[in-house]
């Protein structure tokens, strides 16, 4: 990738829309690319925590296993979406994996001491961070209120308003939701079964409330959706 293309996708990452023109090009001069193939790793739990990363095509997934060996999905990130962030602020050893989910996934690598070392000196980007981090934990905690409080077919409605704010695409008077996930990823997001997932998902199907197929799933009208 040119170094070009790669300044252009860096200004549209918030957290350097901030930064002055030397630091910027500071920057640019540590950022690398990378390509990954889809079920490809990019870190693994108890990896050392040095990058910070940018995604910029395809669609990844952060999580983690139980003491059963269970995945449990804590998040599904889209184009432009910053992970591997805890670095900045003193995760030494990684807690999480982050594992792409299609073919061909674009990311931006860049040391996390550089990121430190100018968050140090610019408050507007530190503000920046903090916020990111700050609508993390309120997702995390609206989440956690979700598993504990909603039953398997309310978590799995949030699942897909969730998604539908994130990378939903607007179709005349519909939204659709083009994704990677199978049906035990969106149960290993939502603390459900597979099959409890295809359950609730052909009686959307069947009220007309949704479409769905393998790659997408198309929201017939969001204010009915519950």
């Amino acid at each position: 990738m040119s170094k070009e293309i790669l300044s252009e996708f860096l200004k549209e990452i918030p957290l350097f829309q901030v930064l002055g023109e030397e630091n910027f090009n500071r920057l640019l001069l540590n950022a690398e690319m990378h390509v990954c193939s889809k079920f490809d790793f990019i870190y693994l739990p108890d990896e050392q925590a040095k990058k910070v990363f940018f995604l910029k095509k395809g669609c990844i997934k952060i999580g983690t296993h139980s003491s059963d060996g269970k995945e449990v999905i804590k998040t599904v990130l889209y184009p432009n979406a910053m992970f591997g962030e805890l670095c900045l602020v003193g995760e030494g050893s990684r807690i999480d994996f982050a594992q792409c989910m299609n073919a061909n996934v674009e990311y931006c690598s860049v040391d996390a001491g550089l990121i430190r070392e100018m968050i140090q000196t610019n408050l507007q980007m530190s503000l920046k961070l903090y916020e990111l981090i700050g609508s993390r934990l309120i997702s995390a905690e609206r989440r956690l209120e979700s598993l504990v409080l909603k039953d398997a077919r309310a978590r799995i409605v949030d699942f897909i308003k969730d998604a539908v704010a994130k990378n939903g695409q607007r179709v005349g008077f519909e939204m659709l939701i083009r994704h990677s996930l199978t049906q035990q990823d969106i149960a290993n997001i939502t603390g459900t079964s597979r099959q409890t997932v295809t359950s609730v998902l052909n009686d959307l199907k069947k009220s007309n409330l949704i479409y769905f197929n393998r790659k997408s799933i198309l929201v017939r009208d969001m204010a009915k959706l519950a």
